[in-house]
């Protein structure tokens, strides 16, 4: 049997979902309020449109998946910041609605902390699909020594960015822009491990060489070649999954199966934020598996 967990809204003093509904969600991110499309939110809205209106920013999409431009009310600065457990990290309105974070993952970021802080050995940690890098300085702060993988060089260039924000320049922390398969497979061959290896795969990606990357295609083997590359004293595997149409079961039973042969316990669920009407807006699934327990 799986643990099953709902990870909702943990420590924000800089973020907080103030509403959500009819396909919309209002965010502040520091001072600023911004209105970004969330086809989760199939409710109404509980706050009034003037309120709604008052958002510095809106993001209005086209009829192209993802695609579509910001609306601004405000003249917001090309770039500005928000912290969160002494991670600091730069935010900038993107042409994918996306600004640099996800805050739902707050409580991710913290159980990676407590579990490499509290692991009483020098752990490796290799981040897959990195993005910004918070899981990784999460990682890092906490004493570990990261691998940090993403296909992007503006995103890698972007997390490097939030290391020096925040003041953790000294930090043990590998920046690598490649395809994740192509890394991992060169990582098996030269024989190098890892204690924990957190996953945080698109639906669908492009690598740097035009690479192609397709969710329920290529996770199972992904899967086994990260379990090739652990420690033989795993610590934990952090699995989230964003816009795909598996439940955190399927997760669950996937992350069971590669950890299978060792001794732990295999958390899984739902990530989200509770907007300001109570109600949890679900942002993504994830299974998660701990050699010292959920």
């Amino acid at each position: 049997m799986h643990n099953i967990a709902i990870l909702t809204n943990s420590g924000w003093q800089d973020y907080q979902l103030l509403d959500s509904g009819d396909g919309m969600k209002l965010e502040r991110f520091g001072s600023y309020l911004l209105a970004r499309p969330e086809a989760e939110a199939i409710w109404r809205r509980t706050l009034s449109p003037q309120r709604w209106g008052k958002a510095d920013a809106t993001f209005i999409t086209t009829a192209e998946e993802h695609g579509g431009h910001w609306q601004t009310k405000t003249a917001l600065p090309d770039q500005w910041t928000i912290r969160y457990g002494g991670m600091v990290c730069a935010l900038r309105l993107s042409a994918s609605r996306h600004v640099g974070i996800f805050p739902e993952q707050a409580g991710q970021w913290d159980w990676i902390s407590e579990k490499v802080s509290s692991a009483g050995r020098a752990v490796k940690v290799l981040n897959l699909f990195g993005y910004t890098g918070l899981a990784s300085l999460a990682a890092a702060q906490a004493g570990a020594e990261v691998t940090h993988v993403d296909a992007s060089r503006k995103v890698v260039a972007w997390a490097r960015e939030n290391q020096q924000l925040s003041g953790l320049g000294d930090k043990s922390i590998r920046w690598i822009v490649d395809d994740v398969v192509k890394f991992i497979e060169r990582e098996i061959r030269r024989q190098n491990r890892y204690d924990a290896v957190i996953l945080d795969p698109p639906k669908f990606g492009r690598g740097p060489s035009g690479e192609v990357w397709e969710f329920y295609k290529l996770i199972p083997e992904l899967l086994k070649a990260c379990r090739a590359v652990m420690s033989e004293r795993p610590l934990f595997l952090l699995l989230t999954a964003y816009a795909v149409k598996a439940s955190s079961l399927t997760l669950a039973n996937a992350v069971g199966e590669m950890m299978r042969d060792l001794a732990g316990e295999t958390t899984t669920g739902e990530v989200g934020l509770v907007d300001g009407a109570g109600r949890i807006l679900s942002m993504a699934v994830f299974a998660r598996w701990s050699a010292g327990g959920a």
